[in-house]
């Protein structure tokens, strides 16, 4: 079975080159990629949310809708 997760990240571009993304999935559980671009951090960061996924469980969702 597989399922799709959304994961908020931040992506920051290092001053001596390249970029740094990171995610959350629940304190303590950080995954961080890297790469030249901003495209291949967040691929990388992708892979790294996925292995953590793999080790620590699917987090817990709430979606909430604001009027």
């Amino acid at each position: 079975m597989s399922r799709v997760v959304t994961v908020h990240y931040t992506v920051e571009e290092d001053p001596d080159g390249g970029f740094s993304a990171a995610a959350s999935l629940r304190p303590g559980s950080i995954a961080v990629g890297e790469g030249e671009t901003r495209e291949e951090a967040v691929n990388d960061l992708r892979e790294a949310l996925s292995v953590l996924i793999q080790e620590s469980g699917i987090p817990d969702e709430l979606a909430v809708e604001v009027a």
